[in-house]
């Protein structure tokens, strides 16, 4: 059995609760409501994420939400990883992850996560971070959806990760992947109906 060091179990609970705190900020509102905008939550889909803010028509915005939801996941996992060590920035990896999502300053009511996983998967594993993109990319282009360009990607994620031998990471993503899918049920639904909003689309 492995031994943890004494005290490991209070750096894990930090670890986590710093990259909760670190994912849970919400950029895409702080943003909008800084440059004037109407709240995010009353617009298109009600979604605090990047997708959303593009429906404001500024594009600026929308491309700084998604920096700002990428780097905090990206952060989070460097800043433990540089203290604490690998296996504790993937708690915090997994805690940002979750703190995007269920954020306590909006009642636990947040983003789909798409940026904040490609954020973590930067900081923990950059060639899979760069395949990730390649595939969202690949399917914005051909479909014009968001979601489902970012679900195929992730889909393949984990398995990137077992190619390059990052087994701890992959199993991590298997289950931020199964997350990501349960977050995005809605889009799935419109998906398969031909009523998912395409990207530029003003409407929900």
């Amino acid at each position: 059995m492995l031994q943890r060091p004494d005290g490991w179990l209070l750096l894990a609970a930090a670890a986590l609760a710093f990259g909760y705190l670190c994912g849970s900020i919400p950029f895409g509102l702080i943003l909008t409501r800084l440059a004037g905008t109407a709240d995010i939550r009353s617009i298109g889909s009600g979604n605090i994420g990047a997708t959303n803010v593009l429906r404001t028509g500024r594009k600026g915005l929308a491309a700084a939400t998604l920096l700002g939801d990428a780097l905090k996941g990206t952060l989070a996992v460097l800043v433990v990883e540089h203290f604490w060590g690998r296996e504790l920035a993937l708690l915090a990896a997994a805690g940002a992850f979750l703190g995007h999502l269920f954020p306590v300053w909006l009642g636990f009511k947040g983003g789909k996560g798409v940026a904040t996983y490609m954020g973590i998967l930067l900081a923990l594993a950059w060639p899979a971070a760069l395949a990730f993109c390649l595939i969202w990319v690949a399917g914005a282009a051909l479909t014009r959806y968001s979601s489902l360009a970012a679900l195929t990607a992730s889909i393949a994620t984990p398995f990137a990760l077992w190619m390059l031998d990052d087994r701890q990471e992959a199993q991590l993503f298997a289950l931020l992947t199964a997350l990501l899918w349960t977050m995005h049920w809605q889009n799935i639904a419109r998906l398969i109906k031909g009523t998912e909003a395409k990207i530029g689309a003003k409407s929900a």
